[in-house]
């Protein structure tokens, strides 16, 4: 049911081999054949690469294994059920602006409740482009960041993942919510019910966080249930616990 991967790192980095397993498990490796997609920080903005293909068949995903320099990625290989239908909009991750940032944003699982209650949403910051529940979740989810920022003049974009968390749990109280998230400067990821981190400490510190452990690698930790992350140039600024009603799907 679709898989995730992310990078946040100190410095820009070159991650042949774990983006090349990462692409094995778009159709070959697992039962994800239906889209890949990669975002990646180049230049103070994000790049953004998708199709609506298997991602171990496609050639640009092979080329961009290799060459793909960042400090800051987000990549998802898709299992398509909301609805099952193949096109480039329904393939993540999906990009907006929003309170003067860039946001890329990338989902596993289900949560098709969602989709009627973002179209409720009075006053939205942005209508899907795509049919998934997905991106209607993405929507739903900046709605909130802005509204509490509008509310906090004062605070800085840090201070709006309380409300990030608070979001979060609601919508993972309607199905399974795995997402990675970012506004161009952290890594925002919460593991509902299945992802993992790697972290690297040090002067050139990195995290890589996973739906499944990467080959190649040992020291793979999964999130605890309802955990979210935040990490900024590879190192970790927050964690906090939800709790998540138990998932229906």
């Amino acid at each position: 049911m679709c898989e995730l991967f992310g990078l946040s790192a100190s410095q820009a980095v070159t991650l042949e081999d774990t983006l090349c397993a990462f692409r094995r498990r778009g159709g070959l490796a697992a039962d994800n054949p239906d889209g890949w997609g990669l975002a990646w920080q180049e230049n103070g903005a994000f790049s953004l690469a998708k199709e609506p293909l298997p991602a171990h068949e496609s050639a640009l995903f092979g080329r961009l294994c290799a060459t793909t320099r960042s400090n800051l990625m987000i990549a998802h290989v898709r299992k398509a059920r909301l609805p099952p239908v193949n096109t480039v909009d329904n393939t993540h991750p999906f990009r907006r602006q929003c309170c003067d940032r860039e946001w890329v944003f990338a989902h596993n699982g289900l949560v098709p409740d969602i989709v009627a209650m973002e179209r409720a949403n009075s006053d939205p910051v942005c209508r899907p482009d795509g049919e998934t529940d997905s991106e209607y979740a993405f929507c739903h989810l900046l709605s909130h960041i802005s509204r509490y920022l509008q509310a906090s003049p004062a605070a800085s974009g840090c201070i709006a993942y309380p409300a990030v968390a608070l979001i979060s749990e609601l919508i993972a109280s309607h199905g399974k919510f795995n997402f990675l998230m970012s506004d161009g400067e952290h890594l925002i990821a919460y593991g509902h019910d299945r992802l993992h981190y790697l972290e690297q400490s040090g002067p050139d510190a990195r995290t890589q966080i996973a739906t499944e452990p990467l080959s190649g690698h040992e020291g793979w930790t999964p999130f605890a249930p309802g955990e979210l992350r935040i990490y900024r140039a590879g190192r970790s600024v927050a964690r906090m616990l939800t709790r998540p009603s138990a998932a229906r799907f």
